[in-house]
């Protein structure tokens, strides 16, 4: 299956790094936003509102349009939708949670749309330790992205607070990367 157009195709010929933090002049008190290196947000997910369940989440462009809306069904499982709706016919991808250990977690992200006989392979990976903030994303043997902490010289413990996920040269939709890293965080 094609998993490079997704919601709008990203064809980068450099790594892009992105900026993830809670706080930020430019978001509420609380949201996740993904910032670029001049402090611009990108991204920002918020929760869909306060009467709706805590599961859901909705990741919006700069201006503050619906790209993906997030939830966690009663299995575990997290399902991506394209816009701000959660319905079946605009679901994109659903990811499984294989391993969650207090160190480390394993996150299979399978695409909709493919109808197979055959049992499911997944097309990206997820591994890491998120109390670290540190993770992989794979699609079969290759990195696509990696997030890591904000070390400085003379800075002995990096702050959690703030890291950076630097998306590779590819084909794979940013904002795809952006739905995956929240929910590797939650």
């Amino acid at each position: 299956m094609d998993n490079s157009v997704l919601i709008h195709p990203t064809i980068s010929e450099i790594p892009v790094d992105l900026f993830v933090s809670k706080k930020h002049p430019g978001l509420p008190r609380g949201d996740l936003g993904f910032l670029d290196s001049s402090g611009n947000v990108v991204y920002k997910v918020t929760h869909q509102s306060l009467k709706s369940s805590s599961n859901k989440r909705v990741l919006l462009d700069a201006t503050g349009n619906p790209l993906l809306t997030l939830c966690l069904n009663n299995s575990g499982c997290w399902q991506g939708y394209k816009g701000g709706q959660a319905e079946d016919s605009q679901l994109i991808f659903r990811v499984q949670r294989t391993k969650n250990k207090l160190t480390r977690v394993e996150l299979e992200v399978f695409i909709a749309g493919e109808i197979s006989t055959e049992p499911a392979t997944c097309d990206f990976k997820v591994k890491g330790f998120p109390f670290q903030k540190s993770c992989s994303i794979y699609s079969g043997n290759l990195i696509v992205a990696q997030t890591s902490l904000m070390y400085k010289l003379h800075q002995p413990f990096p702050k959690r607070g703030k890291f950076r996920l630097t998306i590779f040269p590819g084909s794979v939709d940013h904002a795809l990367v952006a739905a995956l890293i929240v929910i590797f965080l939650d």
